[in-house]
This record gives C-alpha cells, structure tokens and sequence, in this order.
C-alpha cells in the first residue's frame, strides 16, 4: 500500500521562500516528482527526479526551485526559491513504481501514486 504524505505549504510573500517535504512509503520508486495545480487549470509537472538523481524541471520554476531526495528517508523535496504569485497553487507529491524513464518526465500519466496535495499561496 504505496503512501505519499505532502507537508510545508503555507502563504508567503512574492519572493519568499518555502520547502516542501513529500514522505512516502510502501513500495519501491523508479521516479518522484512534484506537481502542482491551480483552479481553473490543468495539472502541471514542476520537477522530477530518478534514483540516479537525474532531475527534470519546468521552464517556469527552473533556476529557482530545486528538487532532492533523502533515499534513506524515502523523503522527496522541493525548494522554492524567489516565489511569484503565479505559482500558487495545490501542490502533489508522485511517484513510479515501474521502471524508470529517462530524463523523468513531467507528465502526469508516467506517476501512478499521488498525495493529496499541499497548498502554495503567494501574494
């Protein structure tokens, strides 16, 4: 029974900063990745990352936000630097369990597991 809980959302102030954290359990993962999704919009990959830490990121957030794992922890992360108000939105936390594609993708068919989201509001 594969587990994904998201924390670390909260409202900032454009240019702030936040640190999502996503614990997930039950299974082997081949990839992890960060979502997110705004109202009225469709779900979005932010970045991903695979076990041989090579990692994938949105044209909109690269350079300011940076995603890592804790394989011991089996923790994913998310570091969100220089905030804009154009990235609020519910963030989720996914994982593969199958086998690993390469570069990870950001498409949100390629992750069959999913938290339920933590919410980013910057104003």
């Amino acid at each position: 029974h594969v587990q994904l809980v998201e924390s670390g959302g909260g409202s900032v102030q454009d240019g702030g900063s936040l640190r999502l954290s996503c614990v997930a359990s039950g299974s082997r993962f081949s990839m992890m990745a960060w979502f997110r999704q705004a109202p009225g919009k469709e779900r979005e990959g932010v970045a991903a990352i695979s076990l041989a830490r090579l990692t994938t990121y949105s044209n909109s957030v690269k350079g300011r936000f940076t995603i890592s794992q804790d394989s011991a922890k089996s923790t994913l992360y998310l570091q969100m630097n220089s905030l804009k108000p154009e990235d609020s939105a519910m963030y989720y936390c996914a994982v593969r369990t199958s086998s690993a594609l390469v570069p990870p993708p950001l498409r949100p068919s390629d992750y069959n597991y999913w938290g339920q989201g933590t919410q980013v509001t910057v104003s």
